[in-house]
This record gives structure tokens, sequence and C-alpha cells, in this order.
């Protein structure tokens, strides 16, 4: 299949697998939050008028991004912010961001923290979700990792705030010193009252992991889920969405959000005469996959 056939072919192929005959088809009452990375540019464009859009496809929570402790949220206040989503009927669940560790700059570091869950804090979300972190996959290296996070962990809980960590495919290789995955190893030498985990249900299948089996083993462990797929979610036919709710569930959990990454494909796309998509084109199938994947979610009997 040509790349620039990809998009379209992706978007068929969630519609008919949701069963979705009318694109409003959906019954909007369920709590489907999005990553607003997803839509990162048109959030930097447009603030109001994208979360508009967003709250009139159905989304209900966001997840936000607040890189570097810029005190703004998109452009806007904190408290501006939380109202216009609030006004728009969606609630503030989460945020990403992370600062490094830094033994010795400690109180500057922390100070940073405190900063950021103060903006958290304003915005009205309950979780403060580090996306990344760099560290040696040694035992001694991972050990460290979890000691900085159950400080800073302590730190959010102050604020009323719970701190996860966000993982990709590559926590699920092996420490250089050990035959225990870097992830697990993570969990386990974390303290389940400072730290949770929002598991990354497609970096977790890529990583030749099972999302179910994590669930199974760290019940209440992972608080949160990113659900995402190739492109548009449900989609690909290959994230086994259907058992994941029902353990997350079992679990007697509830908060997920959906995350869209932009692919290659859509990236390089041209018009037909040739010329590259501008970023307005990029963005609006940005959007219309945002639109298709909560449509697909609020029609899937699974997702409460």
């Amino acid at each position: 299949m040509k790349k620039t056939n990809i998009f379209r072919a992706a978007l068929v192929a969630v519609i008919a697998f949701a069963g979705v005959a009318n694109a409003y088809a959906a019954d909007f009452h369920k709590n489907i939050g999005i990553q607003l990375y997803s839509v990162m540019d048109a959030m930097n464009k447009d603030p109001k008028g994208t979360v508009e859009k967003l709250a009139e496809m159905g989304y209900k929570n966001f997840e936000l991004v607040q890189w570097g402790g810029e005190p703004k949220v998109f452009g806007m206040d904190a408290k501006d912010f939380r109202g216009w989503a609030n006004r728009n009927g969606v609630k503030i669940l989460s945020t990403h961001s992370g600062i490094q560790e830094d033994p010795a700059n400690e109180e500057e570091i922390m100070n940073k923290w405190r900063q950021l869950f103060e903006i958290q804090k304003t915005c009205g979300g309950k979780y403060f979700v580090i996306p990344s972190y760099q560290a040696e996959y040694t035992t001694a290296g991972i050990k460290q990792m979890a000691d900085y996070f159950n400080k800073v962990g302590k730190l959010a809980k102050e604020y009323g705030l719970t701190l996860g960590y966000h993982n990709h495919s590559h926590e699920f290789t092996k420490l250089k010193d050990s035959d225990q995955l870097m992830w697990e190893y993570l969990v386990e030498n974390t303290d389940p009252d400072l730290v949770c985990f929002e598991l990354d249900v497609y970096w977790a299948t890529k990583g030749n992991q099972s999302p179910v089996a994590l669930l199974q083993k760290y019940p209440k462990r992972i608080k949160l889920l990113h659900i995402k797929d190739d492109f548009v979610i449900g989609a690909s036919g290959t994230i086994d969405f259907e058992n994941i709710f029902k353990q997350f569930y079992k679990n007697g959990m509830k908060d997920f959000v959906v995350e869209i990454e932009t692919p290659q494909s859509l990236r390089e796309k041209k018009n037909e005469d040739g010329s590259n998509y501008t970023a307005e084109q990029i963005n609006n199938e940005l959007l219309a996959a945002a639109r298709f994947s909560v449509e697909y979610l609020n029609n899937a009997k699974f997702v409460k």
C-alpha cells in the first residue's frame, strides 16, 4: 500500500471494525481522555478552539503537556485553561513532564517540581506523569532512579497528586547486570504509596509484552492507561484492547487517555499536485484521527 493511502485505509478500517454507520451515532457518556500531545500543533495555535473541537468529539478528560516548568498551559493561565476546559465539559486528569535528577542542585530541582505541581494542582488534575527518564540500565542505575521517584512522589503527595511513570518499549529490556526487565525492577523498587504507573499498551506490546499479563501481575500499581495504536485507535487490529480494558476494570481502575502519534507517512504525505501536506492539513488529519478514535471507544461495548 502506498504511504499516501495509509491514513485513509486506517479510517475506513476503524469505521468498519467499530460498526459505526453514523459518525455521530456513539453514546458520548463515557469518560474518555486524550493526551493533548496528540494534537500539539493545533493546541499551540488555537487552544480554545481545539478544546472545543475535542469536547464536541466526546472527550471528557485531558492529559496535559508541561515541558520545562512553563507556567502557562498552552499560552493560558492554568486557572483560565481549567475554566475553559470545564466550561466545555472537560476535566484535567493528569499532565506529562519531568526533570532529571541533579544531586549537585537538589534544592533547585525540587523547587522546579514544586512549581510544576502547583500548576497541576491549579488545573485540577490528580496525576503527574513522567513521560521518560534517562538512566543507566543497571540495578544500581534503576535503583537510583526509583529512589528519586520516591522522593519526588512524596513531594507530589503534598500537593494532592500521585506521581506516575509512562513507558515506551525500551523499558522492557533486561538490565545489563540482571535478568529482570527494567520496567519491572522500577515497579518493584518504588513505593506503592508514592509512585504509580501509566501503562502505554502500544509500547508495551512493541516491547514484546502482554499488557494484560502486566495488568494481572501489577493490578494496583498500574492506575492509568495510554490507549494507543499505529495511528487511529482500533484500526490496526494488533492491540488486544478488549481484554486490556476488561482486566483494567477488573483491577478496579478506570482512568485512561488516548494518545495519537503522528506517523511518518502523514508527515511525508503529498497533495495530488506533488506538493507537501501543509501543517494545517496534517493537523486536520490528526483531529480526524482523534474523532474516529473516540468514536471507536464510545462504540466499543468493552469500554465503560
